[in-house]
């Protein structure tokens, strides 16, 4: 058979992209994000013809998209790109995924196999674009012939599933792609064989937890797929629970002894100094999150991971445990009693911090706080709750927004801009029967507006609660405070009503607090997209304007 099929007849046989839709039904996967190209076109086709392909309209949105839709479903998400330019579009989306540990599948086509590596300029070619994915990626694999070609999907899917997630790619000649192929069964279990764990160590670490007085959990990520260990584990020990916003939902924020995502808060400050033993389970104590490594926390600590290299490598661990988040955990529980000896009092202080640091944010964030109350009270439960990141999102979205259950919180944890509407779209798609919040800033909008097309073309029940301040607001914030002066922060912006008019997407202005639950309700009652703007300059300025946890040189 010739490399280049007859026209008309190229998609007519057995080829690479039945491959992937088998592959999709190995891993339960029925949707593929993506945008088309004469380097994917099988695979297009073929998941088009048989699932449900969703044609974003960047590449980096792809894998945003199919990121959330992985975390909402807990499965693998797949994203389909175009080679050269198209995958390196792709590459600030997959650094997003490898932060956050995302279990995500990247597909993308490569220039025909008998021109790689020459440099001949070929189209959409570029130069070791397999190492280019290895840098933002878990790994990534090359598809060199057909023979080949399903062990690798299948090895690259199961790694992506394996802990410690993260996203795996696949460049895929196209000439392969569109040759016959045998569709074998696929093994796509996560391959992961569990290190036996330190016996002596679990016997040291039970001792110190049974030992403590005034214990504190501090759960991330990796605490995710550990939850009724982690909730026995703060039941025996009556401890209070700290979260990252990767850990949010670990224990249902509603829960007594659940401080949350409050580590800096001053009102938190008294429990942390007092706390005499602190357990990390699968956090990498972000930078973000403990302000730059000062926040001071207990030396007594005893700090559970997958990845040994972890332990200690940001807070001194008195007791490291390297392992999965769960085993060790029922491990060590088996060695303590069924009360340990915690101060009687010891949560009646947790309570206080926990009370304490939510009032306070409400008080620094000032009519923001009835729109977060309005929007908790307009969306059910289970609804996904998808944040940009925006001055919304930082303050009170990461912390006030109530989450019980991990799938819904949906935020890009390595901190990039403009990625919330790419990943509310797939976390939309994953979960069609509730609706989905796409909180977001007009700066981070911008980034990905095209995406607004994706939005109105797939039409998932989803509402764009879109805070406008005419720029970026937490960059404008630092600036004023710590440089005296501004630069590329004031943006010239649409106006959003008729861009979303221009889509047939409902549209809704908010100018004062008052408003906000109506605009809520008439949104959701579309069942569709639709966007809720808040007029940010007209409700007027918040108590205490927010500024990252950075350090800039010579500011006060």
């Amino acid at each position: 058979m010739s490399e280049n099929p007859a026209p008309g007849r190229a998609l007519d046989v057995t080829n690479g992209g039945d491959l992937v839709v088998a592959l999709m039904e190995a891993l339960g996967v029925d949707t593929v994000f993506g945008v088309v190209s004469v380097h994917n076109m099988p695979i297009v086709d073929a998941v088009a013809a048989k699932k449900r392909f969703v044609p974003v309209r960047h590449e980096a949105a792809a894998v945003n998209a199919a990121d959330a839709h992985g975390r909402v479903r807990g499965t693998v998400g797949i994203a389909l790109t175009s080679t050269g330019t198209g995958a390196g579009n792709a590459a600030g989306s997959l650094i997003e995924a490898l932060s956050t540990g995302s279990r995500v599948l990247h597909l993308t086509g490569q220039i025909e196999s008998r021109h790689l590596g020459q440099g001949r300029g070929f189209i959409h070619e570029t130069k070791d674009q397999a190492g280019m994915l290895a840098a933002v990626s878990k790994s990534a694999y090359t598809i060199l012939d057909v023979e080949s070609a399903a062990g690798i999907l299948a090895r690259a899917a199961a790694e992506a599933a394996t802990a410690p997630y993260g996203p795996v790619s696949v460049e895929w000649p196209i000439d392969l792609q569109y040759r016959p192929h045998a569709i074998p069964a696929l093994d796509v279990a996560p391959k992961a064989a569990a290190p036996a764990l330190d016996e002596a160590a679990l016997d040291e670490a039970a001792a110190r937890i049974a030992a403590a007085k005034r214990p504190l959990l501090w759960a991330g990520g990796g605490a995710l797929d550990a939850r009724p260990e982690v909730a026995e584990l703060l039941t025996r020990t009556r401890a209070g629970l700290l979260t990252s916003n990767s850990g949010r939902g670990v224990v249902e924020e509603g829960h007594g002894a659940c401080i949350g995502n409050f580590a800096m808060n001053p009102a938190v400050a008294a429990v942390r100094e007092r706390a005499d033993l602190l357990i990390s389970i699968g956090t990498h104590f972000r930078s973000n999150e403990t302000g730059d490594y000062d926040l001071a926390l207990p030396a007594d600590h005893v700090q559970i991971d997958i990845d040994p290299a972890a332990i200690g490598r940001v807070y001194p661990a008195a007791t490291g445990l390297a392992g999965d988040a769960a085993e060790v955990l029922r491990a060590l529980l088996a060695r303590l009693p069924e009360r340990t000896g915690t101060d009687d009092g010891w949560l009646t202080e947790v309570a206080a911090a926990r009370r304490g640091a939510r009032q306070g944010l409400r008080e620094s964030i000032g009519w923001q706080a009835e729109i977060c109350d309005a929007v908790r009270s307009a969306f059910p439960r289970t609804a996904v709750l998808a944040r940009d990141v925006t001055i919304p999102s930082s303050m009170w979205g990461n912390r006030l927004l109530a989450v019980d259950d991990p799938s819904v919180n949906v935020f890009p944890r390595g901190g990039g801009i403009g990625q919330g509407l790419a990943m509310g779209i797939g976390g939309a798609i994953a979960r069609p029967e509730v609706p989905t919040l796409i909180l977001a800033g007009d700066g981070g909008f911008a980034v990905h507006l095209g995406e607004l097309g994706t939005l109105a073309q797939e039409n998932p029940w989803a509402v764009v609660l879109l805070f406008n301040d005419g720029g970026y607001g937490v960059l404008r914030n630092t600036q004023d405070v710590h440089v005296g002066r501004r630069s590329g922060v004031d943006l010239a912006t649409p106006d959003f009503g008729l861009l979303a008019a221009a889509y047939g997407l409902p549209h809704w202005r908010v100018k004062s607090t008052d408003d906000i639950e109506a605009a809520l309700a008439a949104a959701l009652s579309v069942r569709g997209a639709a966007v809720v703007e808040v007029d940010v300059d007209a409700l007027g300025p918040i108590p205490r304007p927010f500024t990252p946890p950075v350090k800039i040189p010579g500011a006060n």
